[in-house]
């Protein structure tokens, strides 16, 4: 089984950086505005807990941009 961990970006952030109040997600990474203030604090437990959620719910998981 591979470790996905060692594949991912340093952060799923795309630089595509808009909110929206529907549903209080980033439009480009999927992220709630908790998640991208708490990234750079998150141990790589919690950061992977964020990839699976974002990985389930169909986000493209790029990040090609630093969070």
């Amino acid at each position: 089984m591979r470790d996905m961990r060692s594949e991912r970006p340093a952060s799923p952030c795309v630089r595509v950086c808009r909110v929206l109040p529907a549903d209080s997600l980033c439009e480009g990474c999927g992220r709630t505005l908790d998640e991208i203030a708490t990234w750079a604090r998150l141990d790589e437990d919690g950061r992977e807990a964020i990839w699976q959620r974002l990985e389930a719910e169909g986000w493209p998981v790029t990040g090609d941009a630093p969070a």
